[in-house]
């Protein structure tokens, strides 16, 4: 995905936040900006000779062979290419010697994008949404199948990732409690960069309708049927889902 087409997602999710009347981030870094501050190296520079290119990719590719889960499985699994995976790869590595991100480390990240409110609680959330093998630590592999869902995923599969975010405690539906816990470190987060400015109560005014219209047997849970259902068939909830996209 080219920086042309990432700025254009982020500008029409923002419209689309703005008019539904929900609040607008004021500063645009995009989901591939904050996701690639974990991969500073993938960004710089390359060198000007292409046999030294050549060189590194194909010392990249070995030391990507040697893991467990190897390049070809990845690009299997993933809609990143070879040359995607080797680049995010050699960029993870530089990062990451141990080849595993702590959630300290994703949540000093968050806390140089959002300067102006509490990213600590939101990061929390995110990062265990990545961990999907609840170890304690985001590897190379659990990143970038995250990352493949977020930026080139269908719309059910972006859906299935946002309700494993929701469902903090991961037994398979949403209280509202656990909406207005994501809801509130989404809000924490973006501090005073929002327009208009949040009222306190706004993330729990926010919640009730969302609830209540996803909700629809009324018994105090949001199933994932329940979910996928509602934000595909009502307009103004699938706008307001796709701010956990400008947040990432």
């Amino acid at each position: 995905m080219d920086s042309k087409r990432v700025e254009t997602i982020s500008a029409r999710v923002d419209a689309a936040v703005s008019s539904s009347g929900y609040p607008q981030i004021v500063h645009k870094r995009g989901v591939r900006a904050r996701l690639m501050r974990l991969f500073p190296c993938s960004t710089a520079k390359r060198s000007s000779s292409s046999n030294q290119n050549s060189v590194e990719d194909e010392l990249e590719l070995s030391a990507v062979r040697h893991r467990p889960e190897g390049l070809e499985q990845l690009e299997a699994q993933t809609r990143f290419s070879r040359k995607e995976l080797q680049i995010l790869y050699r960029g993870f590595k530089n990062e990451c010697p141990s080849g595993v991100v702590n959630e300290e480390t994703f949540k000093d990240i968050y806390a140089q994008f959002f300067p102006q409110g509490d990213a600590s609680t939101y990061a929390h959330f995110l990062f265990n949404a990545f961990d999907t093998d609840h170890n304690g630590s985001v590897s190379f592999e659990d990143f970038v199948m995250g990352l493949s869902i977020l930026l080139r995923g269908t719309i059910q599969e972006k859906l299935n990732w946002a309700f494993n975010l929701y469902d903090i405690n991961k037994d398979g539906y949403i209280t509202k409690e656990e909406m207005l816990d994501i809801m509130k470190a989404i809000y924490d987060m973006m501090g005073k960069c929002t327009y208009p400015v949040l009222k306190e109560e706004t993330p729990r005014q926010h919640v009730e309708v969302f609830f209540q219209k996803m909700d629809k047997n009324k018994d105090g849970v949001v199933t994932i049927d329940e979910f996928i259902d509602c934000c595909q068939n009502d307009e103004n909830i699938m706008r307001s889902m796709h701010l956990f996209e400008n947040v990432l």
